[in-house]
């Protein structure tokens, strides 16, 4: 990760709910921007990707207005009837200007699926893990509480983190350590996590990863980063497929078809590597005449913000609006 990172392995976590916080007790990175980029219109329609705990949604819906739709899509269950609480119960003095919503389990990579093509006036994708995940040690996220070796963000499918570990074989492990986890010392990490196999808890891992590799310092800030907030961060992004269906969202096949013609796309992104994709990718449909650029660098957050809430240090904004004109 080429941005500074917090202590802890909350790193690239996303809080959710500045306007509102009364209401959800967290703080959305970046909400004002997000806002001010996806241009909300009254009675249009907005996508969230990725509604977490409903932060930015609420936000949005704010905006919409009665004759308005907000689609919000989540692959976790959890965070989804945990927004949908939220925002289907709206403030009694907002009922009468609440929009309809609509929501969703998936991915956001299968937006195109489940919505209407150029119907969209905007899409937000708050890129990363939630506050709620990282805080249920159940569901393993965090080494900060000892819990399962799980990360996966749909309970329902897929392998989880502790079948990886115990599962892959050093090399397999050494390579997506390294390039998820963009960890320099990954083979050391890998030769250790094999060797002390089976690892069944994320305390386990941390202990493991923790006697062959150091601290890692922060420049600038000078605090020390736990040595398994990586290798977590790798496995998460491989279990959950984070980078993959970043890509198939932001393929022609998917945002770009279900957003109309002006409608604006925005994506918060919490490292490098999901930056890398949203910067190429939003540049090559600007040159394709999909997309106009509305950021030429990212917005990142104020130090207000950063006092506020410190997992926005390393939160990234990126915008574009669609063109009419197709390839």
């Amino acid at each position: 990760m080429d941005k500074e990172i917090p202590t802890t392995d909350s790193a690239n976590g996303r809080g959710h709910g500045e306007a509102g916080a009364r209401r959800f007790g967290h703080v959305s990175v970046l909400l004002q921007p997000a806002i001010e980029f996806l241009a909300v219109p009254r009675g249009g329609t907005i996508i969230d990707s990725t509604l977490g705990l409903g932060g930015h949604a609420w936000e949005i819906a704010r905006h919409l207005g009665a004759a308005g739709r907000l689609i919000g899509f989540d692959k976790d269950p959890a965070a989804l009837a945990r927004a949908r609480e939220k925002l289907t119960s709206p403030a009694p003095e907002l009922a009468d200007d609440w929009p309809h919503i609509e929501l969703v389990h998936a991915s956001f990579s299968a937006v195109a699926q489940h919505v209407a093509l150029a119907s969209a006036d905007g899409l937000l994708a708050d890129l990363g893990v939630s506050s709620m995940q990282l805080e249920d040690a159940a569901r393993g996220f965090s080494f900060q509480a000892d819990g399962p070796l799980d990360m996966r963000m749909n309970p329902q499918s897929g392998l989880t983190a502790g079948q990886v570990v115990n599962r892959f074989d050093e090399r397999e492990l050494a390579d997506a350590i390294y390039e998820f986890g963009e960890e320099r010392r990954s083979r050391r990490i890998a030769r250790a996590i094999v060797r002390a196999r089976p690892i069944r808890t994320t305390a386990q891992l941390a202990a493991v990863i923790s006697a062959v590799a150091r601290p890692m310092n922060q420049p600038r800030h000078g605090a020390g980063i736990h040595p398994a907030t990586r290798t977590f961060q790798a496995l998460r992004i491989l279990v959950n497929r984070e980078l993959d269906d970043l890509r198939e969202l932001l393929s022609e096949e998917a945002a770009p078809k279900v957003l109309k013609p002006g409608g604006r796309l925005v994506v918060i992104s919490f490292h490098s590597l999901e930056d890398r994709i949203v910067k190429d990718a939003l540049r090559d449909g600007a040159q394709a005449g999909i997309y106009r650029l509305l950021t030429k660098k990212p917005v990142t957050a104020e130090e207000a913000e950063i006092e506020r809430n410190p997992r926005s240090r390393s939160a990234k904004l990126r915008a574009a609006e669609r063109l009419g004109v197709e390839r």
